[in-house]
């Protein structure tokens, strides 16, 4: 704390002052604790409906933003390669105990650092450079690591991808079939992001076998109704499952892996050493807590309110004119072709967002535009179910994405609809944010 000067005096070390003392965040860094404040005003007062987000717990958001982000800890519970770990362990160990029962998976590993990373550990575990893989093509609703061009997997692998029927845009079953003699994949991916029906693995389980490949289930964004019983489940079907844990899981951003026993050394090894350094120890805290928030007979009726508004919300938005990929959803999701509305997915989108009313703009299948102007909306009922919000407000929703899309250009409307939208939100107070 205390050094020697060049005239042999003492000095105070300058840094001595910073390490005792610990300001909060506002009188640390006042510009990020501002950002904060105005995230958690935003995330209040308006309706989030982007499929990919959620709110996660109280208790989740402590556990992510505890001690335990000090510490390293590569390798696994009980052989690790840094000593401390006696509490990290069991961390870990509650993590990777509470997932198995709540998706009866014989195994699972908790420390790839999100989805993506978790994707890639399967193509490390089974594949080789220059394989064959197949999953759903990114314009029909696939993902990027299965296989999408512009994604490391569409490069280092020969990239198969299946798409939906151009008659219902549902998985056409017998092209995934036929591509699957044809190209003999090492491979298969069973999963989607804007994908708004439910996934048939035991089909895809049929397809697997008959070509010998790998059946992989990415369930990022259905984890959460899997694991309330709102979707099937593909483990004990599948070889491999993939997931994060936010979404519908309502956890902390991570991402898991679960697979059969015989394949668990194949996919730690490709975790860790293989993809990774250390876990991040406060994530896996975070996903315990939310594995356990998700075993819970409230969580289970939560699976399925997220699924029940999104079917209110899709048939109200159908009576509006509104055009939907597929007719409808079976699940959270619902992607909208703006094209019956004469409107694009970005204008849409950006005027929705000053309205209060939060999605994405969107691909549809078959688009005649491009990816970063397109004809879709994609919305979903996570967020705003975790908010308690049920059919009542699903209907009123439809109406104002109605009067905003429609006049998408009109100040004084879309001003109106943000504060009746922020109006209703305060009757649902948003979980984990004291505001």
């Amino acid at each position: 704390m205390w050094r020697t000067s060049i005239t042999g005096g003492t000095l105070r070390d300058p840094m001595a002052s910073f390490n005792l003392v610990d300001p909060s965040l506002a009188e640390r860094d006042p510009d990020i604790a501002r950002l904060i404040k105005e995230e958690e005003v935003r995330e209040t007062v308006k309706l989030r409906l982007i499929p990919s987000e959620n709110y996660a717990s109280r208790a989740v958001l402590e556990a992510t933003g505890s001690v335990l982000t000090n510490k390293y800890s590569e390798g696994y519970a009980g052989k690790r390669y840094y000593e401390g770990q006696q509490i990290i362990d069991q961390v870990e160990e509650l993590a990777v105990s509470r997932l198995k029962a709540l998706f009866g998976a014989e195994h699972v590993n908790v420390q790839p650092y999100s989805g993506s990373p978790a994707n890639l550990a399967v193509y490390l575990a089974f594949c080789n450079a220059g394989d064959t893989i197949m999953g759903l093509g990114l314009p029909s609703g696939g993902h990027l690591t299965h296989g999408s061009h512009v994604s490391i997997t569409g490069r280092y692998f020969k990239a198969v991808g299946y798409n939906v029927s151009q008659s219902d845009q549902r998985i056409d079953f017998d092209e995934v079939r036929a591509l699957a003699k044809e190209h003999r994949p090492k491979i298969l991916w069973a999963g989607t992001t804007a994908y708004p029906r439910t996934l048939d693995f035991a089909k895809f389980r049929e397809i697997a076998d008959e070509v010998g490949a790998k059946l992989c289930a990415d369930i990022a964004h259905i984890s959460g109704l899997v694991a309330g019983g709102a979707h099937p489940s593909p483990i004990g079907i599948a070889d491999v499952v993939t997931s994060t844990t936010h979404k519908t899981l309502r956890g902390p951003r991570g991402g898991i892996v679960m697979c059969k026993a015989e394949h668990a050394k194949d996919i730690d090894r490709a975790v860790f050493p293989g993809l990774q350094g250390g876990p991040h120890n406060h994530t896996t805290a975070g996903i315990a807590v939310a594995a356990k928030e998700a075993s819970t007979p409230e969580f289970k009726q939560y699976a399925h309110n997220v699924v029940s508004n999104a079917k209110i919300l899709a048939e109200s938005l159908l009576g509006k004119g509104f055009s939907l990929v597929t007719g409808g959803t079976d699940n959270h999701l619902i992607l909208i072709d703006l094209r019956s509305k004469n409107v694009t997915g970005k204008v849409a989108a950006k005027a929705l967002d000053r309205a209060g009313i939060v999605g994405n703009y969107n691909s549809i299948p078959f688009d005649p535009r491009k990816p970063f102007d397109p004809s879709g909306f994609r919305i979903g009922t996570p967020s705003i179910t975790s908010r308690g919000m049920g059919n009542e407000e699903m209907v009123r929703l439809a109406g104002w994405m109605d009067q905003v899309v429609s006049n998408a250009s009109d100040d004084k409307l879309i001003e109106k609809v943000a504060a009746e939208v922020a109006e209703m939100c305060k009757s649902f107070p948003a979980p984990g944010i004291p505001v």
